[in-house]
């Protein structure tokens, strides 16, 4: 083999070797911050508040009978196991996700729980509907592990990793 050669051969052995060591660094960084999620498209934030002062402009009809079907419905979500004991979430009817990302709604410092771990929501009959979102552990709710979306009974507990998490009245 000719001296060029063996040349080209080192600094392409060279370069796959950094290549493998930057893709390693990306792979660590975004396992410890998460990944970032941008908005596309401005016109979707122009048209947002419209549809919000839509949806709030709703008459004292329509408000009278959403309070009514409310009753007796959980109204904060608690955190009674784990690091985060003691602290409590209004619910409000938007989605609550939990996990260890940055932007959840519940933070969890817990090393059984996934980046975007789970999430909770209301439905359309004002019942809340715990989902997990692909989570490597698993959401458990009453000691059973979830599949699919499934209707939160009041003071059911819903464990993730060593948190655990009840909704109120």
């Amino acid at each position: 083999m000719s001296e060029l050669t063996l040349t080209v051969m080192r600094l392409g052995f060279l370069a796959v070797l950094w290549l493998f060591v930057i893709v390693a660094v990306q792979v660590i960084r975004s396992d410890l911050f998460g990944t970032r999620v941008t908005q596309r498209g401005s016109r979707r934030d122009a048209a947002r508040p419209q549809q919000v002062a839509r949806q709030t402009a709703a008459p004292p009809q329509q408000r009278q009978q959403s309070g009514r079907q409310r009753r007796g419905a959980p109204t904060k979500l608690v955190v009674t196991e784990g690091t985060l004991t003691g602290t409590t979430v209004a619910l409000q009817g938007q989605t609550i996700t939990l996990g260890r990302a940055h932007d959840s709604t519940i933070v969890l410092d817990d090393d059984y729980a996934s980046s975007r771990h789970a999430r909770i929501y209301p439905d359309r009959d004002g019942q809340w509907i715990v989902e997990d979102l692909g989570s490597t552990n698993g959401t458990y709710l009453d000691r059973t592990r979830l599949t699919t979306p499934t209707p939160i009974p009041l003071g059911a507990p819903i464990r993730i990793g060593k948190t655990v998490i009840e909704l109120r009245k």
